[in-house]
C-alpha cells in the first residue's frame, strides 16, 4: 500500500459513506458540513460542479474544524491546484490521466482517481495507485462487476460512487475489495435548500452505521 493511500485511508478513518455534495448556495457549505460531521460523516467530497464550489470548499475547510473536506470532479492539474489551495485534504477525479498523476505526484494531497475497466485499473496500478474510485458504479455493472474484479486485482480497493444509495450501499460494502462508498443521498437537494440540517444529520448518522461486514 502506498504512503498516500495510507494517508487517505487514515483521513477517512473507516468511514463507510463519503457524502458527495453539489453545493449551489455557498452559504450552505458550513452548516451542511457541520450537520454531516455531527452525524458521524466527517470526510466529505464537495464537487466542482457549481460556480461557487471552490469557495464552498474554502469555507467548509476553514470554518468546520471537525470536517475533512475533499474536492471531487477534478478533471485537470489546474483544478487540482485550485482545490488544494482552497484547503482540500484529498482529491477525487472521475478518471485518471497523466496530467492528474503528475499533479498528484507534486502534492502531498492524496488522489482518489476513477477507474472502471481492467485497462484503467492496470494503468492506475502501474502508477502506484491501489485505492480507486469506481464510477459510475451502478451503470458500469454494479456490485456484481466489482466482485468479479476482486480476484484478478487482488490488493486493489475501491470506493464505488454513482447510483449508490441507502438501498444498495450494503451490497457494495459487503465486498472484500470495497473500503467505502460515495453517495449523495445523505444530503438530498430538497433538505439542503430547506436548511433542514437536523434531517441531514439523521441521514448521516444512519449512513455512518453502515459499517463493513
Amino acid at each position: 500500500m502506498s504512503s498516500k493511500t495510507e494517508k487517505l485511508l487514515s483521513l477517512l478513518d473507516g468511514q463507510p459513506v463519503i457524502p458527495v455534495l453539489k453545493i449551489d448556495n455557498v452559504a450552505d457549505a458550513v452548516p451542511l458540513a457541520r450537520a454531516l460531521a455531527r452525524g458521524g460523516l466527517r470526510a466529505i467530497e464537495i464537487t466542482l460542479r457549481t460556480p461557487d464550489a471552490l469557495e464552498a470548499i474554502r469555507r467548509a475547510a476553514g470554518e468546520v474544524e471537525e470536517a475533512i473536506v475533499g474536492s471531487g470532479t477534478i478533471l485537470d492539474a489546474r483544478q487540482f491546484e485550485q482545490a488544494e489551495k482552497a484547503g482540500s485534504k484529498f482529491i477525487v477525479s472521475p478518471g485518471v490521466t497523466r496530467e492528474l498523476l503528475a499533479a498528484a505526484g507534486n502534492s502531498e494531497v492524496p488522489l482518489l482517481p476513477g477507474a472502471i475497466t481492467p485497462g484503467e485499473i492496470m494503468a492506475a496500478r502501474e502508477a502506484g495507485l491501489d485505492f480507486l474510485k469506481f464510477f459510475p458504479a451502478e451503470q458500469a455493472g454494479g456490485a456484481s462487476f466489482l466482485k468479479a474484479l476482486a480476484s484478478p486485482f487482488a490488493g486493489i480497493k475501491f470506493c464505488p460512487t454513482g447510483g449508490v444509495s441507502a438501498k444498495n450501499a450494503r451490497d457494495y460494502l459487503s465486498l472484500p475489495n470495497v473500503n467505502c462508498v460515495g453517495g449523495s443521498w445523505v444530503a438530498p437537494d430538497d433538505l439542503v435548500k430547506a436548511g433542514d440540517w437536523a434531517a441531514i444529520e439523521a441521514l448521516a448518522r444512519e449512513a455512518s452505521g453502515l459499517r463493513k461486514s
